[in-house]
């Protein structure tokens, strides 16, 4: 996937989780930030920083805050991008072998999952989650906890029971780490319930991207780790 228009910059600060302040070429601008996690670990003072300028002009904001370069690694914490990122990873062939029908956005039970995908061979649906948050090369999800995440893991178990097959997708917004680990300290309740759902015979997934100033395209899988202390 590809971002039209980008500019370098320079964070500042976080006002609230919805804005930032940064510095383009000398001047503080206040920006959107497409991404309401902490992201505490990334957003530091004095970090280069990746926007897209937006082509509505009745925004209050000009541009979004897309990547952030964390020591000479450039993390994409777009939130909105791993599920495009995904439907074209898989429209491209990338995952299904065969040539799949694609929906966005597919309610089921109490649940929208993500995507939906339908072929001869196949009724599936697919549950997406970005993963910015990284330490020593490991990455971790979810960054706070999150009652939601459960509860669509919990819906994709109830797919299988149903007849369907059920994903979740990790996309891991960077490349080079060494393995992704459910984040035990910070919501062990979404560990547990992973387990769980493998169990059950949801698949889940881990896959890193290549990432660019203004592309980012899901590439190569990442090893699992879900029991707690386990190393890969």
């Amino acid at each position: 996937m590809k971002y039209k228009r980008i500019k370098k910059a320079v964070f500042i600060s976080r006002p609230n989780r919805f804005i930032a302040e940064v510095d383009i070429d000398g001047k503080k601008e206040t920006v959107h930030v497409k991404n309401t996690g902490r992201c505490k670990e990334l957003l530091v003072p004095g970090t280069d920083v990746i926007l897209e300028e937006s082509d509505n002009p009745n925004r209050k904001t000009k541009y979004d805050l897309i990547c952030v370069k964390k020591q000479e690694r450039l993390i994409n914490m777009d939130s909105q991008v791993p599920n495009k990122a995904a439907m074209e990873w898989i429209a491209n062939g990338g995952f299904f072998p065969e040539k799949v029908k694609i929906k966005g956005e597919q309610t089921y039970g109490n649940s929208r999952f993500d995507l939906y995908i339908e072929s001869p061979m196949r009724k599936a649906f697919m549950e997406v989650k970005g993963v910015t948050l990284e330490e020593d090369n490991v990455v971790r999800f979810p960054d706070a906890p999150t009652l939601r995440g459960i509860k669509h893991v919990e819906e994709l178990i109830r797919c299988i029971s149903d007849g369907y097959e059920a994903y979740l997708l990790f996309v891991i917004q960077m490349k080079g780490v060494k393995y992704f680990e459910p984040n035990w300290s910070t919501h062990p309740e979404f560990g547990e319930v992973l387990i769980k759902a493998k169990e059950a015979g949801v698949k889940i997934l881990a896959r890193d991207c290549i990432i660019t100033e203004n592309t980012i395209d899901i590439k190569d899988e990442v090893p699992i780790c879900l029991e707690r202390n386990e190393i890969c």
